[in-house]
């Protein structure tokens, strides 16, 4: 967006733009279920969401997730629980799986990191269509960071109409940035349940054995193999 008056340097992002973020979770069917909107852009994705009330009642595990269940073909690993999927810039508490850092990572975590980073292309692809769709964000919107964050709003809630069939739910959870519930009649969030008896890294642990050995796709070891020479040549 154009630069707000008065702001220094509160939502310049490391793009070298001003903007105000929007932090969404997607289902499958690419409709945004949790939105929080208008956080400084000069904020990284990882503090954004620390900062969030999502963020928090995921992390206290105080949102109102299924209970853990059996995968399919992974009943040796024991009840798993729900997870959401994100990338390196978020931390990684119990609900929230995110790849295995650095280069010198196993085969097997890069299968998990690969089948993680599939999972990821749907929330990526929602991001896409509702930019695709609504040309206010070619460009820089020429509004107040409020009017912004209605905007924003409003676009997300007329996606989900445009996702769905009349038969289907297109509530959205709409937490702003700034740790206040705004729905507008939207139903919000609740938090119930507790802690599950897995610690994060072991929840880990066990989704990267259910991929590399126990729900394996058939082209998940070469295309690691592929990429991870790839990653040679370019480095050599």
């Amino acid at each position: 967006m154009n630069a707000p008056a008065n702001s220094g340097s509160l939502y310049f992002n490391y793009k070298g733009t001003f903007s105000i973020v929007l932090m969404a979770v997607a289902d499958a069917d690419l409709r945004f279920i949790m939105v929080d909107i208008g956080a400084y852009g000069r904020n990284s994705d990882g503090g954004v969401f620390a900062h969030s009330k999502f963020g928090k009642a995921l992390t206290k595990g105080d949102l109102p997730l299924p209970p853990s269940r059996l995968l399919p073909n992974g009943a040796d690993l024991g009840l798993m629980p729900y997870v959401f999927v994100g990338d390196e810039a978020f931390p990684l508490p119990e609900h929230l799986m995110r790849p295995y850092p650095g280069r010198g990572v196993t085969e097997d975590q890069q299968i998990y990191n690969y089948r993680l980073s599939r999972a990821r292309r749907v929330v990526e692809s929602a991001f896409g269509i509702l930019a695709a769709r609504w040309r206010i964000f070619h460009t820089k919107i020429g509004v107040s960071p409020q009017t912004s964050k209605d905007v924003v709003k409003a676009t997300v809630v007329l996606h989900n109409l445009l996702q769905t069939d009349t038969t289907a739910s297109t509530h959205v959870n709409v937490l702003d940035g700034v740790g206040e519930s705004k729905a507008n009649g939207l139903r919000p969030l609740r938090g119930i349940g507790t802690r599950g008896s897995f610690c994060a890294y072991q929840i880990r642990s066990n989704y990267k054995e259910y991929f590399s050995r126990l729900n394996t796709v058939p082209w998940q070891h070469e295309r690691v193999r592929r990429g991870r020479f790839a990653s040679r040549s370019n480095t050599s």
